[in-house]
């Protein structure tokens, strides 16, 4: 359920992959007005400190920003409002299940338009990591950078 070859990313969110244990990932649609469709193929979106929320069976992407369209008008979108996700039912059912458990969160990792042109968002299902998890991810790039360096040096 991830991004295919033909497809253009609009932002990703690298600090998810620093902050959490990504388990799995899911592919939601993006239910957006006129002005952020066009915002986005812009490339002005962002995603730090943005999560997924389930809200009476439904799924609701929070705190993304999207900047108002440049050339938009007074009927600009809201650039931090809620925006839902397009899910079938079964789905949110069986993430709502896995957020109940203790830990668990939705993590969105970087929002795309498909080769329909179609607006998706890639979010994770994730547990936060330790200190001392982090610590260990930054030894373990650590090593393997000098290894690199080392064998490209020979």
């Amino acid at each position: 359920m991830t991004m295919k070859g033909s497809a253009k990313q609009v932002c990703t969110n690298r600090k998810a992959f620093f902050d959490y244990h990504i388990e799995e990932k899911f592919e939601a649609g993006l239910a957006l007005v006129g002005t952020e469709v066009k915002s986005l193929r812009e490339g002005k979106a962002n995603l730090k400190d943005s999560f997924a929320r389930i809200k009476n069976g439904e799924l609701f992407l929070v705190n993304a920003h999207i900047s108002p369209y440049s050339c938009g008008n007074i009927w600009n979108h809201d650039a931090k409002r809620d925006r839902k996700l397009l899910m079938h039912k079964w789905e949110i059912e069986r993430l709502s299940g896995k957020v109940k458990e203790r830990g668990y969160t939705l993590v969105p990792l970087s929002i795309y338009f498909n080769e329909k042109n179609k607006a998706k968002v890639e979010f994770g299902l994730a547990k936060g990591k330790t200190n001392y998890d982090r610590r260990e991810d930054i030894r373990r790039k650590d090593d393997k950078r000098i290894a690199d360096r080392e064998l490209r040096s020979r």
